[in-house]
């Protein structure tokens, strides 16, 4: 939720357009995932810096004995890619399930049986919307989001394959823990690529994470 509510904020302050594809509550408290479309000039090209997993360390309000908890949460970035011909998808390798729309994702979310998960069974991805007002309309813009990781997808194994050809090892690994938010016992916020840090945990987490993105920028990250 802190993330989700932090990017949300850095979006209205470069006045990006939000569209809420899906959102899952979690279990117990705040939420399972959700997946986010923004639009707005060079919106990937900042956002891209922030894929990986943020940790945030606090604590936390459910917790009646007020202990300390460590969370984790991976962010995918994926840019809306005009749609490549190369890029074929066989019915028969899709999985598609409908189900019941949930949680609070934005105005006017359906509450029928038309919310729609489709994975990919070669590759294992699995994208979700919910955001549409019928099953066909959330299928299509599934399909388009799965068109679009698909394609990046073939575009990262291709550099990878580049630069295995020149030599160069670049981290690629999804789990690599790009940023801590430390709340307690003490106040920090730092970039482990760069080790950018700021003491104003609160700023940050209201949406004020030009530093940490410009400084990856600055360092081609």
């Amino acid at each position: 939720m802190m993330l989700y509510r932090m990017y949300t904020r850095w979006c209205e302050r470069k006045n990006y357009k939000i569209e809420i594809l899906d959102y899952q509550d979690g279990d117990e408290a705040g939420i399972k995932s959700a997946s986010m479309l923004i639009k707005g000039t060079n919106a990937y090209g900042y956002l891209k810096t922030e894929k990986g997993v943020h940790r945030l360390v606090r604590l936390s309000p459910f917790d009646s004995g007020n202990r300390r908890h460590t969370s984790f949460a991976s962010v995918e970035v994926t840019p809306e890619i005009n749609q490549d011909n190369s890029i074929e998808i066989d019915d028969k390798d899709l999985k598609i399930d409908v189900y019941r729309s949930s949680g609070c994702g934005g105005q006017g979310v359906n509450t029928t049986d038309s919310a729609v998960r489709i994975t990919h069974l070669p590759t294992k991805t699995v994208v979700t919307c919910q955001n549409e007002r019928s099953q066909i309309q959330n299928k299509e813009q599934a399909l388009k989001v799965l068109k679009n990781k698909l394609l990046l997808r073939k575009i990262e194994e291709q550099e990878a394959e580049l630069n295995k050809i020149k030599g160069v090892q670049k981290n690629i690994e999804f789990g690599s823990q790009i940023r801590s938010y430390v709340m307690h016992p003490y106040s920090m916020v730092k970039d482990h690529r760069t080790n950018t840090e700021t003491s104003n945990v609160e700023k940050v987490l209201d949406g004020y994470i030009d530093i940490f993105i410009e400084d990856n920028l600055k360092k081609g990250l």
